[in-house]
């Protein structure tokens, strides 16, 4: 079984590497590194490849083939080599990293590789360099900068003056918008989609177009849809045209139904529409109806996943509905109460329910007065309605006094944060 052992001194640039100087077995020159390239399926980490140069020829060698690795020169072990050729499985270091946009995922924000650094890993006897970290601060692009005009020994003392700032690598997604080369790489963005939504959001609006619509094709529909509500509408609107119009679907399908409807309301009408016939969850007509009311009202504002129970509704009936409806409970905040022609009654807090008995009538639970506003009210009477009462979430009602939907205290906030020009 092989061993490996990490030599906690011995950090080798992707810098200082390339132009390297290559030794035979016998001590004899070969070439120099022209670059290294890592093979995922392999190992996640260790360099599987060496691109070794002399002139015009171009030739690899093995990992296992190298014996020794100092800070100027790689020795061989031995001396059979064999042609390159371009290979979808290898993910080139020089070639594919450096001046690359990547993901930070520990500090979720997309960066610029300035440089790489490997660790020199002893595995049975031979040297092997293994990826430790990626550099993104001052201090790899100095490096960058000088190396090959100051000596390896003069620069890495005058770097000592400089705050580093790096990324581990296991911290690091690679976006690739080829989804082939995607495949062969097993990159993943597993990491992302544990990211909150908002922060997720910020870094796709980071990215060039190409890697946002990669990365969403990578992403399950449940956090894309998420995601997507997050961010800004002339990029959703990108991202969603980049898609085809089932995927587009399948997201939206996931979205509540004001996210959806505020996402389609960007499209054109008949992008829109195509997308709104491929979808297959969210009922169709609720979409529609939503899509009816100008943005700046309280029917443009309002969310139409709540919870309304029978105005004799108990406790238990609550809990049980709380249990039916576990997809709203991230923003769900009160539980209505209506008459039997649907009339809006009462508003009970869910914070009331810990505290009391299954048997209990919700409407003993329920606030006096239910502040409410109408379908057709502007957003500046709502946003006095909640300012007034000091509200998390406000009722919605038609002209009838039926409960239509519910305004969220994020909704006001989005409505109130400054949106961005629009072409």
């Amino acid at each position: 079984m092989a061993t490996a052992r990490v030599d906690l001194d011995r950090i080798v640039y992707l810098t200082e590497l390339t132009g390297m100087r290559v030794e035979g077995p016998n001590g004899q020159r070969i070439g120099w590194v022209r670059e290294a390239a890592v093979t995922p399926r392999e190992h996640p980490r260790r360099v599987s490849r060496y691109l070794l140069g002399g002139g015009k020829t171009r030739f690899m060698v093995s990992h296992d083939q190298i014996a020794s690795i100092s800070l100027d020169c790689i020795r061989l072990a031995s001396d059979r080599f064999v042609p390159y050729y371009p290979d979808q499985n290898l993910l080139l270091l020089s070639e594919d990293l450096l001046d690359q946009q990547i993901v930070d995922v520990n500090g979720r924000k997309v960066v610029r590789v300035n440089d790489v650094a490997l660790r020199v890993v002893n595995t049975n006897g031979h040297d092997e360099l293994w990826v430790y970290e990626v550099g993104v601060g001052l201090q790899s692009a100095f490096r960058r900068l000088f190396e090959g005009v100051l000596p390896s020994g003069t620069l890495r003392k005058m770097q000592q003056k400089i705050k580093p700032n790096s990324i581990p690598w296991e911290f690091c997604n690679i976006v690739e918008p080829d989804p082939q080369r995607r495949l062969r790489l097993l990159i993943s963005h597993h990491r992302l989609g544990q990211l909150h939504p908002a922060d997720l959001a910020d870094i796709v609006e980071e990215l060039p177009p190409a890697s946002r619509e990669a990365l969403f094709e990578t992403l399950d529909d449940k956090v894309a849809a998420e995601a997507l509500a997050e961010i800004e509408p002339k990029i959703q609107v990108s991202i969603l045209k980049s898609l085809d119009k089932e995927r587009a679907a399948d997201i939206l399908d996931q979205m509540p139904p004001d996210s959806a409807a505020d996402v389609l309301q960007e499209l054109t009408d008949e992008a829109g529409e195509e997308i709104l016939r491929d979808m297959e969850h969210l009922p169709a007509a609720e979409v529609e109806e939503l899509l009816e009311y100008e943005e700046d009202t309280a029917g443009g504002l309002m969310n139409t996943q709540f919870i309304a129970l029978r105005e004799d509704a108990t406790v238990r009936d609550a809990l049980e509905a709380l249990r039916g409806n576990e997809d709203f409970l991230r923003n769900l905040t009160h539980l209505f109460l209506i008459d039997e022609d649907e009339r809006l009654v009462a508003a009970a807090p869910i914070g009331r329910l810990l505290i009391a008995r299954e048997e209990d009538p919700l409407r003993s639970l329920a606030f006096r007065e239910t502040p409410r506003v109408g379908d057709e009210d502007d957003l500046d009477h709502v946003i006095e309605m909640f300012d007034k009462y000091n509200l998390y979430t406000l009722p919605v009602v038609d002209e009838d006094d039926k409960l239509s939907g519910v305004i969220t205290a994020d909704d006001v906030i989005s409505a109130l944060r400054p949106q961005p020009a629009r072409d």
